[in-house]
């Protein structure tokens, strides 16, 4: 199984190919700069979980699709490169039938992770599991512990903040069904 490094770099290339798009195109579409696509695509640098997110939002893509296999093996590594802080595990990818991708995630050490607006109509479930979370959304940060939900439109900033050590949450994103 290759690493999740690896495979995003291949998985943006081959993105790219099938829509026969160049580096500058793709930087258009997903404002994220010509130089740091062509270094992912190199594998001299790893995308932040906000820059991914922007790519797969700019291709109309799912975020799971950069962590899985083409045949839907999640990749072995949950520790998202260069943030030791968050852990992602996919627990479903997404599924064209459904489209929705659900993962666990687990923020250590207080760690805030704020995300850029995904595509317009994208909603997210957030579940406590453990622990204590600040979420935003709507432009107001709330509060969440174990067995709490919220759900809200992702297509604007919103954040994430560890109120705990360790807070564990899944996360479902669900996509406009016109994708």
């Amino acid at each position: 199984m290759m690493n999740i490094k690896n495979h995003m770099a291949e998985h943006l290339k081959a993105l790219r190919k099938a829509r026969a798009l160049s580096l500058d195109a793709t930087a258009i579409l997903t404002g994220v700069s010509k130089a740091m696509l062509g270094q992912i695509e190199r594998q001299e640098s790893s995308p932040t979980i906000a820059t991914l997110w922007k790519i797969a939002s700019g291709l109309n893509t799912s975020f799971s699709a950069f962590m899985t296999s083409p045949h839907g093996e999640i990749t072995k590594e949950q520790t998202f490169p260069d943030d030791p802080n968050m852990l992602i595990k996919s627990v479903f990818t997404f599924n064209p039938d459904t489209h929705f991708e659900m993962f666990e995630i687990t923020l250590n050490g207080y760690h805030q992770q704020m995300s850029a607006p995904h595509s317009v109509g994208v909603i997210e479930h957030v579940i406590v599991l453990t622990g204590e979370l600040s979420l935003l959304s709507g432009g107001e940060w709330q509060t969440l512990t174990a067995g709490q939900s919220s759900r809200f439109f992702a297509d604007q900033p919103h954040g994430y903040h560890a109120l705990s050590e360790t807070v564990v949450f899944q996360n479902i994103v669900s996509y406009p069904l016109n994708r």
